[in-house]
């Protein structure tokens, strides 16, 4: 019995990443585009909640980091895939460039763990996609040319040579801030009010930090050709 309790203890984390994944199911049945923001948010949660107690419990482990991997990039590729179906041709042409540089990027993690944090992570378009969706529900417009620009923008950022520091959750790294950064999110989808001024630090804070960091690592190619 108390080897079975040590087995679930040393798992929780990896039990997280899987919970985060199996709810997704949902967006296959026929109205599963109406859970898009609340799946969303869960799994974003969920993966927030496995590292947060893999750092707390102390049971980090090479097979949770593959294990959390492999989860993100099946919840994040069935993501942009019933965005890309439910909003017409133009999304669904262009959801193959971020569901394509998910899995370049989960391959990246794989082949080389433990390397220098490159791009941002996949869970920052899950944000975007997410506050755009937020922002449709509180305004009734077409989001087609949000989401193809996130869907643009997002590919180039998860792939890019250099750090992308300064978005919102990537700049959160204690368990208090992190659980802020979804506090706000859970507002913007409690309280269509809030939207655009949740959505505005979001987004703003990732166009600043891919203008600027690619601007930084343009001259410094250049400095170096």
């Amino acid at each position: 019995m108390r080897s079975f309790g040590n087995a679930v203890y040393g798992n929780l984390a990896n039990l997280v990443s899987v919970l985060g994944v199996l709810p997704l199911c949902l967006l296959l049945s026929a109205e599963g585009h109406a859970y898009l923001p609340a799946l969303i948010l869960y799994n974003n949660v969920m993966d927030d909640l496995d590292g947060i107690l893999a750092a707390k419990l102390g049971i980090k482990s090479r097979f949770g980091a593959l294990l959390d991997n492999v989860c993100d990039a099946v919840a994040h590729i069935l993501i942009v895939i019933v965005i890309g179906a439910f909003y017409g041709t133009l999304t669904l042409a262009l959801c193959t460039l971020p569901a394509t540089a998910i899995l370049l990027r989960v391959t990246c993690r794989i082949d080389r763990p433990g390397g220098a944090a490159r791009g941002t992570p996949t869970n920052e378009l899950m944000r975007h996609l997410l506050l755009i969706l937020l922002l449709e529900r509180a305004y009734q417009f077409d989001p087609t040319w949000a989401l193809s620009a996130a869907f643009l923008l997002n590919s180039i950022s998860l792939l890019v040579p250099f750090a992308v520091p300064h978005p919102i959750r990537t700049a959160a790294k204690t368990a208090t801030s992190i659980t802020l950064v979804n506090v706000a999110l859970a507002v913007a989808w409690w309280v269509p009010a809030a939207v655009p001024f949740i959505a505005a630090p979001f987004l703003g804070a990732y166009l600043y930090s891919l203008a600027i960091e690619m601007l930084r690592w343009c001259r410094e190619s250049g400095r170096r050709s």
